[in-house]
């Protein structure tokens, strides 16, 4: 099994991380996109460092992501939860997105808070992803996952989708001679008003489109 600095990251270099002088604040990781990359999962941007509780995609120990994935996968939202700690197994979680062929990125490269939250509101985008290239890497990826309102927005005008899918649906779009299918998914945070056992139902409609059943590890 290869670990996440061997795979396919070329289509965009380490940024380096922070804020600078005039406030702007770069992505801290390359896309972690394994071989064999079946689903993007596109977030807005990761929460200031402060907030995190490791140091990998969702960090933030009160954001759900991880959970939901642990509940759709294995039927228990601490699954991939290291209570003692207060972070994320990331030891037990890279090799399993390794296997399910799952990527992970976020659909602004730099940006500007201005207010000192994670919330998506208080984001200003000054320079998003390059989405066209990073799925022109990955081409057996048939599904793209946004994870809230601004990472959606991003995505359907970089890739020229008129309509935006109603959140826990999705809608078809052509890209390279191929098509692909983008769902909105409820937003992670627990700013978003639904249980975690409820996003998760909505999370299962992608991940058994793709995997059929989900709930079975390979």
């Amino acid at each position: 099994m290869s670990n996440s600095k061997t795979t396919r990251e070329r289509c965009q270099s380490p940024a380096p991380s922070g804020v600078n002088e005039g406030g702007l604040e770069s992505h801290p990781w390359s896309p972690f996109l394994p071989d064999h990359c079946r689903l993007l999962m596109l977030g807005s941007f990761p929460p200031a460092r402060k907030r995190w509780s490791m140091d990998f995609f969702y960090p933030n120990f009160t954001n759900d992501m991880w959970r939901i994935v642990g509940f759709c996968f294995f039927g228990d939202k601490n699954h991939f939860v290291d209570a003692d700690r207060k972070t994320f197994r990331i030891e037990s979680l890279i090799p399993f997105l390794h296997g399910k062929g799952i990527g992970l990125y976020d659909t602004a490269k730099v940006v500007k808070r201005l207010k000192n939250t994670a919330a998506d509101k208080d984001l200003e985008v000054v320079e998003p992803t390059d989405l066209r290239a990073l799925l022109h890497s990955i081409p057996e990826c048939t599904d793209v996952v946004t994870t809230g309102e601004k990472a959606t927005d991003v995505c359907c005008q970089q890739l020229n989708i008129a309509a935006s899918p109603a959140v826990g649906t999705s809608t078809a779009f052509p890209f390279e001679g191929r098509q692909l299918r983008l769902w909105r998914m409820p937003s992670s945070s627990r700013a978003y008003p639904m249980a975690v056992e409820k996003k998760a139902e909505t999370y299962q409609r992608v991940f058994e489109t793709i995997y059929q059943p989900a709930n079975v590890p390979d």
